[in-house]
């Protein structure tokens, strides 16, 4: 049983967190507990990209973001995985340069440092110079960029589906046994 943290920035990419949320709360014989914060802003997006306020209706341990005292800020509480979907480039510049300012960066430099999975969905396009050597810090440092970069193979029709080819990746990422298209089947 997996203990997993999901945090959850301002980038633009609702639709990536929303479907995570969703499979990561029906893979309950993998996942003993699912952590969330999200920051101000990833609020503010959620309600503009999807018109609504679902991330409340989840059956996750919430923190907010300056709660310092949230089991996700100590090697102690023992998660495995942190992934941090939509990830934006202020925060992963804040992850690469270990500037622990609020939960989601905290809880970044833990998995870290205790080298458990941490898992960056980038969402930025194009990239400048200084997001890429930010995300080469992330993966020196044990951590895993996964670029919010839709696949085709599966030949996706909807805005979810095309999300889900990303967050299906995610799962694969994070270990997680799941039911999704593969290649060559």
């Amino acid at each position: 049983m997996r203990k997993i943290a999901v945090a959850i920035t301002g980038a633009s990419g609702s639709i990536y967190a929303e479907d995570l949320l969703q499979k990561l709360c029906a893979l309950k014989e993998q996942v003993q507990e699912i952590s969330l914060v999200m920051s101000t802003n990833a609020k503010e997006v959620w309600r503009t990209e999807l018109g609504t306020e679902t991330w409340k209706d989840f059956p996750v341990r919430t923190f907010d973001t300056h709660d310092f005292s949230a089991p996700i800020a100590s090697g102690s509480g023992q998660y495995d995985t942190l992934i941090v979907i939509p990830c934006s480039m202020g925060t992963l510049g804040r992850i690469a340069n270990g500037v622990s300012g609020d939960l989601i960066t905290r809880a970044a430099d833990v998995i870290l440092k205790e080298r458990r999975k941490l898992i960056l969905v980038a969402r930025e396009t194009p990239y400048n110079l200084i997001h890429i050597r930010n995300m080469e810090a992330v993966t020196l440092a044990g951590g895993i960029i996964c670029p919010a970069t839709p696949s085709f193979y599966s030949l996706p029709k909807t805005p979810k589906e095309i999300a889900a080819t990303v967050v299906d990746r995610v799962l694969d990422l994070a270990g997680l046994k799941h039911a999704t298209y593969r290649w060559g089947n």
